[in-house]
């Protein structure tokens, strides 16, 4: 039964290889016949009715804070929510809503999110400040981080940030810090906001961008590429491995099966949203239309392709899910070198791999 609640199978018909036996007498035409068939009804529904509430109260309630607004971003989340992976490990996520009012950083610290994402280069940041969080996954294996600016403006190359105005967010900004300083240029940096508004104003002279999402609204607003000084951190040095599902430390102690089990959900529901994109589309569209986010389908479309270029890059040669050790000293010793961390977290402490498993 539980198997066939689980492929949202909740009838009797659907479900009678496992219903109990129950014999009915030939003259069922009888009053006797018809009084045993709604008896039997009865019973049968019942004993489903309660298979269903004991399946759904043994589930474990967790909560998820995604580091920003819906949007396709997320789509193994959602994916992972609408089609009942994280049911079928065992958990019943709460979804907490992301954006500028929670951050991720602040739901870790004062434990207000059980998981959350994060880049790597801000969780091992926090870390290394001394916030005991692990990460269990390794979602998306390389970096979208870009800063554009008008070409207009006289910035070409890298020096040229000298003493311009650029705005980054005001999270998610370490990596973007790191490029500064390992061109020794030092702008005048303003918090940027959900949208890049200010830098279509013309308020700065740069601004942060994702390949997925900014960058393709600025495009979108009437901007051409050619008028535009495109910096991609992966060709500057920084390609950083970005999102991945970060949780407190004593969360991955006490509850072990609880963090495997949003992991491997989360990556089944990666695996179904690029395997069904359109299908993963609808998801996403439910959830930024409930969040009255204006976005476009076409966008998301962008993003969820985008996404899966960093998420299953060609060259990856690893399992989903785990981080290469290359690749975290590489990040930890570019943020030690930038003076954004003074001593780098042992990699163990860091990443959790298949937490709760031997």
């Amino acid at each position: 039964m539980r198997r066939c609640l689980r492929r949202g199978i909740t009838s009797p018909e659907g479900c009678q290889s496992v219903l109990p036996a129950l014999s009915v007498p030939r003259g069922s035409r009888s009053p006797f016949g018809r009084r045993l068939l709604v008896t039997a009804a009865a019973i049968a529904f019942l004993w489903i009715a309660t298979l269903t509430t004991a399946d759904a109260g043994s589930l474990r309630r967790v909560t998820f804070l995604p580091q920003w607004f819906p949007q396709a971003q997320f789509a193994g989340h959602f994916v992972a929510m609408e089609k009942g992976f994280y049911r079928n490990h065992g958990i019943d996520p709460v979804l907490l809503r992301g954006g500028p009012g929670l951050s991720p950083e602040e739901a870790l610290r004062k434990g207000k999110a059980d998981f959350t994402t994060l880049f790597l280069a801000e969780g091992i940041r926090l870390r290394a400040g001394g916030v005991k969080l692990v990460l269990v996954a390794q979602v998306v294996q390389r970096s979208g981080v870009l800063l554009v600016a008008r070409k207009s403006s006289g910035i070409i190359k890298p020096s040229d940030f000298e003493g311009k105005k650029v705005s980054l967010w005001e999270h998610s900004r370490t990596q973007l810090l790191a490029f500064f300083r390992k061109h020794n240029v030092h702008p005048d940096i303003v918090r940027q906001t959900f949208t890049p508004n200010l830098f279509l104003r013309g308020g700065v002279d740069a601004a942060s961008a994702m390949v997925y999402n900014e960058y393709h609204t600025l495009l979108n607003a009437g901007l051409n590429e050619e008028e535009l000084s495109v910096f991609a951190m992966a060709d500057h040095g920084l390609d950083f491995p970005e999102d991945g599902i970060w949780c407190r430390e004593e969360l991955c102690v006490r509850s072990p099966e609880n963090c495997r089990a949003f992991a491997v959900a989360t990556l089944e529901g990666w695996r179904y949203a690029f395997e069904n994109p359109e299908e993963a589309l609808d998801i996403v569209m439910k959830y930024v239309e409930e969040a009255k986010i204006n976005s476009s389908r076409t966008h998301q479309r962008w993003m969820l392709a985008r996404m899966k270029d960093l998420i299953r890059p060609a060259d990856l040669n690893r399992p989903p899910g785990r981080l290469d050790r290359g690749d975290y000293d590489r990040v930890a010793r570019a943020l030690a070198d930038a003076g954004i961390i003074r001593a780098i977290p042992r990699y163990g402490d860091v990443h959790v791999q298949d937490p709760g498993q031997e």
